[in-house]
């Protein structure tokens, strides 16, 4: 048994050695593979491994053969790393100077809108210039003229009555028509610039032109034939009716005298009336509110307008007709009405096809009596008279107003005291405590008619006030000089509308409001 042992120890011995020496190769074997596989996480160059083994040789060829490959990737990496970033330098170079292009280009861009407006605003003042100059130069014209006939009637008028004869009632009607003339050109010049007072009712338009047809045709003439075409069901608008009447019948004047070759008959106006609606984006180019809006349309078949014409037809005194056969305020006086009554006019207008101007009047919504004939808003001749225990104090600086005032205002029956300024005024109202109306001025060197009233109206709170002055109500209230609701007579003024105020004023009952 002990000799078997001792034969198995004996044999065992070189086996144990054997597999120690083998365990020792394999463990460097390994090792390689450690350090190697490292070497490639690092990125070192990896030789190929040789030992004993075989398994372990192919594998450390395999990491020789992928440490070469990962570098070659590495570098290849590298290089287009280096051409990115020279790529990004370039087109980042490239950026800069196409925004700096882009600059140049956007500061030179607003050098020419600047420069461009300039230019324009330069040609607005030189148009602006011109129809200033056609302005001065066209009232200079006209007034001139209607001063020269009221000057020289009166001159004719102090010579006859010199001589003694009583032959001077037509120099009267000329002087008068003169004058007429020269507060109707003012007015004109006020709806021109959208100032002129304006007495706004509700209208039926269909009824207004019917009630104009006689008249239209007198003034169109024989020659001329006149059509009207009126909607049925047609809205009311809001507007001044006297107003309304003059621009339809400078419209027709107008289109009278576009055709010239009426002794043919062959001449045609048409007044249309319709409903409208102008929508926002309409209503935006022109500056007026959308909605709805009554159309009156006067079209006519004459010889129509070039673009360059039909550019300035709403300018003031400009005019095609001859020297003396207008005063180019037809127009200009049409726009400047529709456009205070806050509406729109819009000319349509070709060379020989005749031309069509669109008058938009806002709708009414409101209730009431609707106008519309010429006879509705005619006023009696009867003159409202006074009793002479009604006292009237005016108050006017200059002096031959004052004077014709207070005859005018003794001719109609009331007692007069008369004053040249506020002070003056103030004075009279305290020594005379009858007096029942203050008819003053506005605009007065020392106190303004305002500041006067106010002052009277401390001392006697149921005095009446009218005022009176050259400027239009819009100026004066515009200007805070009066509050809306006051009494105001506009200059140059009638003694039929004298009359009339003062009867009104007096008799006007203030609202009571209850406490």
């Amino acid at each position: 048994m002990m000799i078997l042992l001792g034969m198995g120890l004996v044999l065992g011995l070189p086996v144990v050695g054997i597999a120690f020496g083998a365990g020792q190769r394999v463990d460097r074997a390994m090792r390689r593979l450690g350090d190697g596989a490292e070497a490639i996480g690092q990125g070192s160059q990896v030789e190929a491994i040789v030992t004993p083994i075989l398994e372990v040789n192919r594998i450390g060829a395999a990491l020789a053969t992928a440490a070469l490959q990962l570098q070659a990737r590495t570098r290849e990496r590298e290089v287009a790393e280096l051409a990115l970033r020279d790529l990004n330098l370039a087109l980042e170079d490239r950026v800069a100077a196409r925004t700096q292009e882009l600059d140049d280009a956007n500061r030179a861009l607003i050098g020419e809108m600047q420069s461009r407006e300039t230019a324009e605003a330069q040609l607005r003042q030189l148009q602006k210039m011109e129809a200033v100059g056609q302005l001065t130069g066209g009232i200079a014209h006209d007034f001139n003229n209607m001063l020269a006939i009221v000057i020289g009637s009166l001159n004719l008028i102090r010579k006859r009555m010199a001589r003694g004869e009583s032959d001077i009632e037509r120099f009267i009607d000329v002087a008068t028509d003169g004058a007429n003339r020269a507060a109707s050109l003012t007015q004109r010049l006020l709806a021109f610039s959208r100032q002129q007072p304006l007495a706004p009712e509700p209208i039926d338009a269909n009824k207004l032109v019917s009630g104009m047809s006689e008249i239209l045709r007198r003034t169109l003439g024989g020659g001329i034939a006149l059509e009207t075409v009126l909607a049925g069901g047609l809205w009311r608008t809001h507007a001044d009716v006297s107003q309304l009447e003059n621009a339809i019948l400078n419209l027709a004047v107008n289109a009278r005298d576009a055709m010239p070759d009426t002794d043919t008959g062959s001449g045609r106006l048409t007044i249309e009336t319709a409903n409208a609606h102008l929508d926002e984006a309409y209503a935006r180019t022109v500056e007026i509110s959308p909605g709805q809006y009554v159309l009156v349309a006067v079209t006519d078949s004459g010889t129509g307008m070039s673009p360059d014409v039909l550019a300035k037809v709403f300018d003031p005194f400009f005019t095609t007709k001859p020297v003396g056969k207008g005063t180019g305020l037809g127009l200009s006086q049409v726009y400047g009405f529709v456009r205070q009554s806050r509406g729109h006019a819009r000319i349509y207008s070709e060379p020989g096809q005749g031309t069509s101007v669109k008058l938009y009047l806002p709708r009414f919504y409101g209730e009431g009596e609707a106008a519309g004939s010429p006879q509705d808003v005619r006023r009696t001749a009867v003159l409202p008279l006074g009793c002479r225990r009604e006292i009237v104090l005016v108050v006017e600086d200059e002096e031959a107003l004052r004077l014709l005032s207070v005859e005018a205002l003794r001719e109609l029956g009331y007692s007069v005291r008369h004053a040249e300024s506020g002070v003056a005024a103030l004075r009279i109202l305290d020594s005379q405590p009858d007096i029942a109306l203050l008819f003053t001025d506005i605009v007065m060197a020392d106190m303004n008619g305002r500041r006067l009233a106010e002052e009277a109206l401390r001392r006697r709170p149921e005095l009446k006030v009218l005022y009176t002055t050259g400027f239009t109500r819009n100026a004066v209230v515009h200007n805070g000089v009066l509050d809306h609701g006051t009494h105001f007579l506009p200059k140059p003024f009638t003694l039929q509308q004298l009359a009339s105020k003062v009867r009104g004023v007096l008799d006007h009952v203030p609202r009571q409001v209850d406490a």
